[in-house]
């Protein structure tokens, strides 16, 4: 049984983990470890007897076992604001997660076929195309537009309506044909609306990029753009907990999925956030910066200090390919040259 759970984060961050006896109030706190740490030396307080390699591990019979997790820095758990728990979202942490989720079949199914297992890979294939049209259908419902498919259903009942409003004008039944009337406005209404929503998610206008730092203006803290949205996209209940009635701009602005600084907030990870409430440095970031998706949605780090999203993440947003300026002496020595 192994008695210590690594588990690395980012570049330099390590979580550990190790298992707590229910009874035993000599280890009441967390241990944290780093690599070269002996672990023996971390159980010479409890009643059992730790033997490496084939021997046997000897504990007290039928001892119930907990664990305890945290981060590898100091006074991690002490950091962060209570109140910027508001913005945590489960919806956004679940989008992510997902899309680490086709990363990995795409993953899988290119490995199948460079192993020349073609059966498996189309298998996985078959399962990635499931997972990315029901990603699709929860992005329209998530931002009010219609699937595919009940696009096309509208487009079948509008002809439908229209011929039998044709065959009700011909039979001279002219109140059914008024009720028919009505109902292609209303379905009609229905569609120019779908369409304008849609319009303003493609030419909205954004304040912030795709692995921009930012610093909150009321928590302080600093997080990495992951993603966006042009209006709240959440529930009700978690825009009157946020407090987003109390911004400006309310509902209706660009709000973002953002990463947090676990250095800065441990328990945060991942907030949803109104633009009002973000600003960008007024001078290039390249301090220190970590957290566990880091690896996964970018490249690393730009001239700026800033992180290059891959390309999966710019497709799934529909942003463009992001080049940091060049400075005004750069600029003018390839002028001369």
């Amino acid at each position: 049984m192994a008695q210590t759970a690594l588990t690395a984060c980012s570049s330099s961050c390590v979580c550990g983990a190790d298992f707590l006896s229910r009874k035993s109030s000599n280890l009441s706190s967390p241990t944290f470890l780093a690599p070269g740490v002996d672990r023996q030396s971390l159980h010479h307080k409890t009643p059992k007897r730790f033997v490496s390699g084939q021997q046997t591990i000897h504990l007290r019979a039928r001892r119930s076992f907990s664990v305890r997790a945290g981060w590898l820095f100091s006074k991690g758990e002490d950091r962060g604001s209570p109140e910027a728990r508001c913005e945590h979202s489960e919806s956004t942490n679940e989008d992510i997660l997902i899309f680490f989720f086709q990363l990995d079949l795409a993953t899988q199914v290119q490995r199948a076929l460079n192993l020349e297992q073609y059966e498996f890979a189309q298998q996985l294939r078959n399962k990635l195309t499931e997972v990315e049209k029901e990603v699709v259908s929860q992005i329209g419902l998530k931002r009010g537009l219609p699937g595919k498919s009940e696009a096309q259903d509208k487009s079948i009942s509008m002809l439908r309506l229209r011929a039998e409003l044709q065959g009700a004008v011909e039979g001279e039944n002219y109140a059914l044909a008024a009720e028919i009337r009505d109902k292609i406005t209303k379905l009609e209404a229905e569609t120019v609306a779908a369409s304008a929503s849609s319009l303003l998610y493609d030419n909205v206008r954004y304040g912030f990029r795709l692995g921009q730092k930012v610093r909150h203006k009321i928590f302080g803290y600093q997080a990495v753009i992951c993603g966006m949205d042009p209006v709240c996209c959440e529930s009700s209940s978690w825009a009157e907990t946020a407090g987003v009635e109390k911004l400006s701009r309310g509902l209706n602005q660009p709000f973002y999925q953002v990463l947090v600084d676990v250095h800065e907030d441990p328990n945060l990870l991942v907030a949803y956030v109104a633009e009002d409430n973000l600003v960008a440095p007024e001078e290039p970031d390249l301090g220190r910066f970590d957290h566990p998706y880091l690896s996964f949605l970018f490249y690393g780090a730009d001239a700026a200090g800033d992180f290059i999203p891959i390309k999966q993440l710019r497709e799934k947003f529909n942003r463009p390919r992001y080049e940091v300026p060049m400075e005004d002496g750069d600029d003018e020595g390839g002028e001369d040259s």
